[in-house]
């Protein structure tokens, strides 16, 4: 599943990114492109079970891919 962020993200958010991602599944493999302010998490669960993590970072996402 691929998310775009609308936030402005730097690197210093990459780690914070992927932490939260991970709050929600620990075997999940996150990719933050901060060229296209996109994060990719390749998880079992649903998209909408991540919004929580990224709400909880202050971060306003969306799905581009399910």
């Amino acid at each position: 599943m691929k998310f775009s962020i609308n936030n402005d993200i730097r690197p210093d958010d990459v780690s914070k990114i992927e932490r939260a991602m991970k709050s929600v599944d620990a075997d999940a493999k996150v990719d933050v492109d901060l060229d296209t302010r996109t994060v990719s998490v390749d998880s079992w669960l649903m998209p909408e079970e991540f919004f929580v993590a990224f709400d909880d970072e202050n971060l306003e996402a969306s799905i581009l891919e399910a």
